[in-house]
């Protein structure tokens, strides 16, 4: 989700620098903003002009030092509540002046992350959608400890980015992904019922309910192994079964099973045909 952020804050004007663990990553990141961009002049959403334009705000790199400068930090990290304040205790020690940071977790308490810093004011959740480029949410999450200004700065930076920001306190799975994880995982019980094909559930919610995208489908681009966290998280935070994660998940976890990722969830994937064969069991 890391390149699909940056493509739009550099589309917005902003200056980015986008960072990863290793050169591959950046590579691999700079790669997918100019197939997207490029996806975008030949269906007449942007010029040419405005190709070059965005992909010059952007910098790739690996060094943590070269954050030094930002007024605002997106950590798009994996959903570990460790890992997301290691970085943040890492980008406090590193940013030479007094910036935001805002973590794109999508349910793990923004008050908790925030514990970890010496200014847990500055500390917001920009909850974004994939894919980015095209889902118009951002979920502004305020912990405990945000500030006012810090609010304000986030609801700025999202509508300049050309979102429709929604604001919520911090709670468990926020508003999005408590809803949107209900729904995904019911659409796998239904599944592991016989009830219907992943594609005969997801047009059932496209066509039936105006979704853009059916929740096995979206499942597969957010990453079955993240689906399962959230899950896991929601079921221990919530004590509701409802989040319980269904067996198929966790088997297709197992079994290197994660979505687009990999190639492979409850679609087969390639770069030619997005959905070749909805899975069925």
């Amino acid at each position: 989700m890391g390149p699909g952020i940056a493509q739009v804050a550099a589309a917005a004007g902003f200056d980015v620098v986008m960072r990863d663990i290793n050169a591959e990553a950046v590579a691999r990141g700079v790669q997918a903003i100019e197939r997207n961009l490029e996806k975008g002049v030949q269906r007449g959403k942007i010029t040419e002009h405005e190709l070059r334009e965005t992909l010059q705000r952007v910098r790739g790199t690996v060094a943590l030092e070269d954050i030094r400068e930002v007024d605002l930090v997106i950590e798009a990290a994996p959903e570990n509540l460790d890992l997301k304040k290691i970085l943040l205790r890492e980008t406090e020690s590193t940013v030479n002046r007094d910036f935001i940071f805002a973590t794109n977790t999508s349910s793990l308490s923004i008050s908790e992350i925030a514990s970890a810093s010496r200014r847990p004011g500055n500390v917001v959740g920009m909850h974004f959608f994939n894919p980015v480029p095209i889902m118009k949410l951002l979920e502004i999450v305020v912990g405990k400890e945000t500030s006012k200004d810090t609010e304000a700065t986030a609801l700025e930076v999202a509508r300049r980015m050309k979102k429709e920001p929604i604001v919520v306190r911090d709670a468990p799975g926020f508003a999005s992904s408590r809803l949107g994880v209900t729904l995904g995982l019911e659409a796998m019980r239904m599944l592991e019922q016989g009830v219907a094909s992943a594609r005969d559930i997801d047009t059932a919610m496209e066509l039936g309910y105006n979704h853009p995208v059916g929740p096995l489908r979206l499942t597969d681009l957010v990453g079955l192994d993240v689906r399962l966290n959230i899950a896991e998280y929601l079921h221990g935070a919530l004590g509701s079964e409802t989040f319980r994660p269904p067996e198929i998940l966790r088997r297709m976890v197992r079994e290197g099973k994660l979505g687009k990722k990999s190639g492979e969830g409850f679609y087969k994937w390639n770069e030619l045909e997005p959905a070749q064969r909805a899975y069925t069991i």
